[in-house]
């Protein structure tokens, strides 16, 4: 961390190494007496709630700053699709025969990767296994760092081992986590997934539609599975979304497909009003 300080002040640091060597007394080994900042008892009381979500809106950013990362390029996909040298391993015959869409999202990360300057189209994915993997593992295939943002679950686990070390980031909040992932985003490329990744695709597109965030290149990875899973017509068909909704995204289903729409899609801009209302 860069320290910028322009003032002759004692610096938190400093405080806290020193406060830990105070004498061991009635008032100094009081929870009072702790510094607030150095205080993980206090820190995790209900009322500081708004203060944590500062706080993990803050580090991320604070630390891609400070790699320069100017832009990403965001990947969502199931944890349980497995390396396809591990297909036997997989839960079900359809999950097999996802394993194709590992290997699509490790040669994708791969390819962009290679065409990016280590600022600019920045791999991000959830940190985890399955197409995560896939994704931060491709990066490195190129020789390029890549992005993890991790969430707290209870069956916790490490994060993939191709997550660059540094940009490796652990979150407790899933709204800001979110966050992080949409406020660098120069396209969003969504896998074959479950409830996460369906959750994570929907919040997406809902700020797209709606204009609360600029049309990026959107991409469905596997037409197949996704009219298997979600009948797209019959939302338009309904009413409930509009025709022109469904140009928000395009199918592809290989990685080279993939990086020519991406860079053929055109700039769309923000919309200003929200079609068929």
């Amino acid at each position: 961390m860069r320290d910028d300080r322009l003032h002759p002040l004692a610096d938190a640091h400093s405080d806290r190494t020193a406060a830990k060597d105070v004498p061991d007394t009635p008032q100094t080994r009081s929870p009072a007496y702790r510094l607030a900042f150095a205080d993980d008892d206090f820190l995790c009381r209900e009322e500081l709630r708004p203060v944590r979500l500062q706080l993990e809106l803050l580090k991320p950013q604070l630390v891609l700053d400070e790699h320069g990362i100017e832009s990403t390029i965001v990947l969502f996909g199931g944890a349980r699709i497995p390396d396809p040298v591990n297909k036997a391993t997989a839960r079900t015959e359809t999950l097999a025969g996802l394993t194709e869409f590992y290997e699509e999202a490790r040669k994708f990360s791969r390819l962009i990767t290679q065409a990016s300057n280590g600022r600019e189209n920045v791999i991000v994915s959830g940190g985890g296994p399955g197409v995560m993997e896939a994704a931060n593992r491709g990066a490195m295939d190129a020789g390029g760092k890549s992005i993890g943002l991790n969430i707290v679950l209870p069956h916790e686990q490490a994060p993939n081992e191709y997550v660059t070390p540094e940009l490796c980031f652990n979150f407790h909040y899933f709204a800001i986590r979110k966050m992080h992932f949409l406020m660098r985003a120069r396209a969003i490329c969504v896998f074959p997934g479950g409830f996460g990744t369906m959750d994570e695709m929907f919040e997406a597109l809902t700020l797209i539609q709606t204009g609360r965030m600029e049309c990026v290149p959107f991409l469905l990875f596997g037409r197949e599975f996704w009219e298997k899973i979600i009948n797209w017509d019959a939302l338009a068909d309904a009413g409930t979304i509009s025709a022109d909704d469904l140009d928000l995204f395009r199918f592809v289903e290989t990685a080279e497909e993939a990086i020519d729409v991406i860079d053929n899609w055109g700039d769309c801009g923000r919309r200003g009003e929200i079609p068929g209302r």
